[in-house]
């Protein structure tokens, strides 16, 4: 269960790619929703789950919620 942050950027981006929703040019700093991958609240909480699977972690369970890959590769790289 690696949490580096390349790791990290490989899980959303496939989840990104699964549901289709993955924007040209995503970045660490492309919002994951409204105008960067337009995640809806269920997207967000699968995504939520992938990660909390693959990672072991959520960082949605935290209360806080991220808005972008940065903010969650953050969150990993602080041992949460």
């Amino acid at each position: 269960m690696s949490t580096s942050p390349a790791d990290v950027r490989r899980t959303v981006v496939e989840f990104l790619t699964l549901i289709e929703k993955l924007p040209e040019g995503f970045a660490d700093d492309t919002p994951l929703y409204a105008d960067g991958a337009g995640l809806d609240s269920l997207e967000t909480a699968e995504l939520s789950a992938t990660l909390e699977d693959v990672h072991g972690s959520d960082p949605y369970a935290t209360g806080d919620m991220p808005q972008t890959l940065g903010d969650i590769q953050a969150f990993f790289a602080a041992g949460s």
